[in-house]
């Protein structure tokens, strides 16, 4: 778990780190191993506009594409902490979603509902994909709890699973529908501060909700509501989703 902690958070610091070279002491102790972060913006490259044609990035499920950001996006007239904590806490909520579906996977891999729990697990990690290039293009580093999201969401993700298929689609209603009603307020947001500056991030966001809506009519069309004690589980799960979101905006 450790190897796994250090590679991907180095990633992602990296990442980070090639657009923001006035990086922190503790935003490098958050990638979980400085030394890798350090030796890796010695190969660092612009980030690339498209993975697609025309520099377009697809999600594979439904069929839309997204243009993506340039490397920098101008910062002058932009409300900087809004932005900063709206995709910075966006970020963490896709890194654990990530987390989340590898633990399911784990456990009910090679089970009936194991195509479908990817499914979902291939459009989480086309959002997270996004979001990394986010946070280069506007300048904001990540939660410093990466590491911690990264052991808790595949914890979570395996013991859900652990009770059975029914346990895993009721972890994802809570923690899918805690994720859009959290997209909802941040459209809110950036719609009360200006809706044309910030068109690109609003496209991202409602269509990520979107996405998170249907992975959360998926769960319930897989009997999520019959899980064992599904009404005291998903409460526990939206509390947790609640204190990540609030540590992770902050952090």
């Amino acid at each position: 778990m450790g190897i796994v902690i250090g590679r991907e958070a180095a990633r992602v610091m990296t990442l980070w780190l090639c657009d923001a070279p006035e990086v922190s002491g503790m935003a490098v102790a958050a990638a979980g191993t400085a030394v890798a972060a350090r030796h890796s913006l010695g190969r660092c490259r612009p980030l690339c506009c498209g993975a697609g044609p025309r520099g377009r990035w697809a999600l594979p499920a439904g069929g839309r594409s997204l243009r993506l950001c340039s490397t920098r996006v101008s910062l002058k007239g932009i409300n900087k902490p809004v932005i900063d904590r709206i995709i910075r806490v966006d970020h963490a909520g896709e890194y654990g979603a990530n987390r989340i579906y590898a633990g399911q996977m784990a456990v009910l891999g090679r089970s009936s509902v194991g195509p479908i729990i990817r499914q979902m697990w291939n459009q989480e990690k086309d959002h997270l994909k996004k979001f990394n290039e986010l946070m280069v293009a506007y300048r904001v580093r990540p939660t410093v709890l990466l590491p911690f999201w990264n052991v808790a969401g595949f914890v979570l993700g395996a013991g859900s699973a652990l009770l059975g298929k029914k346990g895993a689609m009721a972890c994802t209603v809570a923690v899918e529908e805690s994720i859009s009603d959290h997209y909802n307020n941040q459209i809110r947001t950036l719609v009360e501060e200006d809706p044309e500056k910030y068109k690109e991030l609003l496209q991202v966001i409602k269509q990520f909700r979107d996405d998170e809506r249907e992975h959360h009519d998926i769960g319930i069309e897989h009997d999520a509501e019959a899980a064992p004690a599904y009404s005291v589980l998903k409460t526990a799960i939206q509390l947790g989703c609640k204190a990540a979101i609030f540590l992770s905006e902050r952090i």
